[in-house]
């Protein structure tokens, strides 16, 4: 497994050190697969802030996957770059067409823990290489989540993605994380990836510059950290977490965004 496919294990280990101390989200999955995984976390991606973050992260794109699902009950819902995550697990809303999608190696690790069903199925895709968008399902609407992915791409290759994605769905509903450029810079010395091998990272300051060929545009930017999610955390907790990880020092990182089309 290469040093891109190892991150998933940070996310991972987050998510079931905090669904074990029942705050943010519900994952018996995660703890079940890292209980058994048990591949060795060391210094920036075992902090239990790191953890926090990313699971109101993935606690945000669940609760979007939810209420796109409300809005569009017949659309595929394409989770790309999903590693071991269990988010087709977690949501509650029910759906008619789930495909996890990642790169071989992670897909026949993810097929260990997983089982395919009529509406549930894991596809091996490279999103570096749009072509390959080409073996997805036809359907009329996507929900497509882009969790921990954009920053492994440089900016014509998410552009390009993007683009595969716009041909081959009529209605597109997009959520995407992104580093800045001052982001993709700092990881250098503040990203848990590096702790895994992986040394370049890409950002983005003008999103609608890079999204200005494409029919895809943006519709809004949410936070990672919804006050009600923050509020979970012990009090003693909470105050050290908002430095970090909340407001306009935090967006100089890293920003999340809607898009559709």
């Amino acid at each position: 497994m290469n040093e891109v496919n190892k991150t998933l294990f940070i996310p991972l280990y987050g998510k079931s050190l905090v669904s074990k101390k029942h705050i943010i989200l519900d994952d018996p999955t995660a703890e079940m697969i890292w209980a058994q995984v048990g591949f060795p976390i060391k210094g920036k991606s075992k902090s239990k802030w790191l953890a926090y973050n990313m699971a109101m992260r993935a606690r945000v794109f669940d609760d979007w996957v939810e209420q796109m699902l409300q809005q569009n009950e017949s659309a595929a819902v394409l989770h790309i770059g999903c590693g071991l995550d269990s988010r087709c697990q977690r949501i509650k809303h029910s759906y008619k067409h789930w495909y996890d999608c990642d790169f071989p190696e992670v897909i026949a690790l993810r097929k260990k823990y997983y089982i395919e069903s009529d509406n549930y199925h894991m596809i091996n895709l490279d999103a570096s290489k749009p072509e390959q968008m080409n073996s997805l399902p036809d359907h009329d609407t996507a929900i497509v989540v882009l969790e921990g992915i954009s920053m492994y791409l440089g900016n014509n290759q998410l552009q390009e993605f993007l683009n595969a994605l716009q041909e081959k769905y009529p209605s597109l509903h997009i959520l995407m994380d992104v580093y800045t450029v001052f982001g993709a810079k700092a990881s250098k010395y503040k990203n848990p990836v590096n702790d895994v091998g992986v040394s370049k990272l890409y950002g983005i300051d003008d999103i609608n510059g890079l999204l200005t060929p494409l029919k895809i545009k943006l519709k809004k930017e949410h936070t990672f950290t919804p006050s009600s999610l923050v509020q979970e955390l012990k009090p003693s907790e909470r105050f050290f977490f908002k430095v970090l990880f909340s407001g306009a020092i935090y967006r100089k990182f890293y920003r999340l965004f809607e898009l559709e089309c």
